[in-house]
């Protein structure tokens, strides 16, 4: 069993292994990428038409990408709101992974904006469009990012012996929290606004109309669970500490409540619009809608029981398949299942991808550098081998 009562510490070890080699390559590559698109535009790197004017850096680097980083936004709701302490150890780490998915996310937005230099109007009221549910989103997220780095203050603080900033940080540290709870409701919920505005250029399995906000928050939240699974079990292996399957299996026992509600009001969803039917055509969307499916209704099946859920495969797998259906509900509804019109087709570029590679390997690597020289993890014992 991990030791959970000793307080994080860094974890030490050298940063320069073939694997941190191999993610500082692929972030470089992304960043010549990205500087080369800054001077020559989006059609110099992008596959993007009139068609199809948001791609893979809008469906993954920002939609999916911030679900992916609701870790902290998940741990923060059972932890402060519902004062279920017993998973505090998981609060930094998935803050940690939660303040690079989102700082990413926003960067991203910059980089697949057309006229990227006047990105900060979104801030300046001049410009504002408060009625806009993108204006939402983008205000959100960006708050949402500053309010992430003030909460994960206190372990640099920690590492640069600023002791007493740290204490009056603390006294206003359940501000930023009540934030943290609040900014990813609005914009989370808010992202599925977005496909209702697109109305019927939306394939009929991923547009439910007003039930699309709340789809999307319920699923952000399954996210949130599944990634600190997923994160707590890499971090565990890869760094040789023992596995937090005693933290982990309470926790999936609420992530697996949160599913069967999620499916029920899925598949409701689709009988009472009438839309079910579409499932059963002879095409890709439905091809994909039965794959995202799956990803969501196995789980349900393989950690049906506390023993399931005690085994640490078992749940390993079972958030590795959330987030492939998370995932796949996301682009499903942006990309596959958007029908803008004949003549119009859509296929990331070489460049796109590479710098959707490079964003996941810069993640990794910063992830890597704060735990080996920042206060993040448990201080435990490595895992016996």
């Amino acid at each position: 069993m991990a030791n959970h009562t000793h307080a994080p510490a860094p974890l030490g070890g050298s940063l320069f292994t073939p694997f941190t080699l191999l993610l500082g390559t692929l972030s470089a590559i992304a960043g010549v990428i990205l500087l080369y698109r800054l001077f020559y535009g989006l059609g110099a790197v992008t596959n993007l038409n009139d068609g199809y004017p948001w791609g893979i850096w809008i469906a993954y680097d920002v939609v999916v990408g911030s679900a992916f980083a609701c870790g902290g936004y998940a741990m923060a709701l059972l932890v402060y709101i519902f004062n279920k302490g017993q998973y505090h150890p998981l609060v930094r780490p998935a803050l940690l992974a939660s303040l690079f998915g989102y700082t990413l996310a926003g960067a991203s937005v910059i980089f697949d904006l057309g006229r990227w230099w006047n990105f900060w109007h979104i801030f300046w009221p001049g410009y504002a469009q408060v009625n806009s549910v993108m204006f939402e989103v983008a205000v959100c997220i960006s708050a949402y990012i500053v309010v992430m780095w003030i909460e994960f203050a206190p372990a640099f603080l920690e590492k640069w012996g600023l002791k007493d900033v740290r204490q009056k940080l603390n006294k206003l540290l359940f501000f930023f929290i009540a934030l943290g709870v609040l900014l990813p409701s609005m914009h989370q919920s808010s992202l599925g606004s977005l496909l209702v505005i697109f109305g019927e250029q939306i394939h009929p399995l991923w547009q439910s109309g007003m039930l699309l906000p709340l789809i999307y928050l319920m699923t952000a939240i399954l996210l949130g669970f599944a990634v600190v699974i997923f994160e707590a079990t890499l971090s565990s292996t890869g760094f040789r500490r023992q596995l937090e399957t005693p933290v982990l299996a309470p926790l999936a026992k609420l992530m697996y409540g949160l599913l069967a509600a999620y499916v029920v009001v899925r598949v409701l969803d689709l009988l009472l619009r009438g839309a079910l039917g579409s499932a059963f055509a002879a095409t890709w969307q439905a091809f994909w809608f039965w794959v995202e499916m799956a990803c969501f209704v196995v789980p349900l099946a393989t950690l049906a029981t506390d023993r399931a859920r005690r085994s640490a495969g078992r749940l390993f797998a079972g958030a590795v398949l959330l987030m492939l259906g998370g995932f796949l509900l996301r682009i499903n509804g942006f990309l596959v299942g958007y029908m803008t019109g004949e003549g119009w087709s859509y296929f990331p570029s070489f460049a796109e991808l590479m710098v959707t590679v490079g964003l996941i390997a810069f993640e990794i690597l910063a992830y890597i550098y704060i735990v080996r020289n920042y206060p993040v993890l448990p201080a435990a014992q490595p895992a016996t081998r």
